[in-house]
């Protein structure tokens, strides 16, 4: 996360289109969902004409957990993560997000990811807010409770790290030119980042970790289906079922009195009336009616025929 300022545009977006385009062209099998994050953060950043009066202004969603708890306002605790106050604010995050994400979807499935990322939204907003008001009321430290605002998807970034870094066999891992085990590597790079970024969210990052944390203690002691994972898989399904009945129209189909369209013959039968080579599919003859017997199919034309082949026969004998 990061604390509210002006925007300015610095020209490094299409850096980032160039990278997920670099990375995706590359992978055999493209990851939808961390397609769609990256897509989503930055539309709302760049807030075009066709979204521009449907998505609140960045002011009204920025994250400070006494007007959330004071109104109730869900806007700030679940739409804080999605905008950004920069352009290398952005790119740093999405660069980070395309990095993780395409790890964890490819490792884990769209379906488990999606309901991972929607799960560790929730949760490391709600430590955020969590530890915040542990602190005004324990020691009676205000600022992060009343003055603070902040966005940016980083504390779901962070929250991403634990559970990649716990997934992976490695038992180190780099952290800004550092070797770290794996098992501390998302607290040095919070304490790195609050050391060398200025107007950080040091209690956004931090509750992204413990986020992490005990997604992992969650999931390690849950041994049935992830319901929300469920969710999202028949939503899903729901959507592909008309691109399903679409395909289904184009596929092989027995069309009466001519086979097959577009597919392959078994055989030809000649009718010993007219010796005229029908489609195997067929049992009167095409050009005189005469029924198929047993006895009509061709032993020399017995392997499969293409209908380009069939066709081709058919123009040669009437030629």
């Amino acid at each position: 996360m990061e604390g509210g300022g002006r925007r300015v545009s610095r020209g490094m977006l299409p850096l980032l289109a160039i990278q997920a385009l670099s990375e995706y062209h590359r992978l055999p099998w493209k990851p939808p969902v961390t397609a769609g994050l990256l897509v989503t953060n930055t539309l709302i950043y760049l807030r075009p004409a066709f979204l521009d009066s449907l998505l609140p202004s960045i002011d009204q969603v920025c994250f400070n957990p006494h007007l959330i708890l004071k109104h109730g306002d869900l806007k700030r605790l679940f739409l804080s993560p999605l905008y950004h106050v920069g352009e290398s604010h952005l790119v740093y995050n999405m660069m980070s997000l395309l990095w993780k994400g395409i790890q964890l979807e490819t490792s884990m499935g769209s379906a488990e990811f999606a309901s991972m990322v929607v799960a560790l939204l929730g949760m490391s907003q709600g430590m955020t807010l969590l530890l915040a008001k542990s602190l005004l009321f324990f020691f009676d430290y205000k600022r992060a409770y009343y003055s603070e605002y902040a966005v940016g998807f980083s504390g779901v970034l962070f929250a991403m790290k634990v559970v990649l870094n716990n997934s992976q066999m490695e038992n180190y891992t780099n952290v800004h030119g550092v070797i770290l085990p794996s098992r501390y590597a998302a607290w040095a790079e919070l304490i790195l980042i609050q050391m060398f970024v200025p107007g950080v969210s040091f209690l956004g990052h931090l509750g992204g970790i413990l986020a992490g944390i005990l997604y992992l203690k969650l999931k390690a002691g849950y041994s049935g289906p992830d319901p929300l994972s469920t969710i999202i898989t028949s939503v899903t399904g729901v959507f592909k079922w008309p691109l399903r009945f679409v395909q289904s129209l184009f596929r092989r189909r027995r069309i009466s009195g001519r086979g097959t369209v577009g597919g392959t013959v078994p055989s030809l039968w000649r009718c010993q009336a007219c010796t005229f080579d029908n489609s195997g599919w067929l049992s009167v003859c095409e050009m005189c009616g005469t029924s198929r017997s047993e006895s009509d199919l061709s032993s020399r034309d017995s392997d499969v025929l293409s209908m380009e082949e069939l066709r081709r026969r058919r123009v040669e004998r009437f030629s």
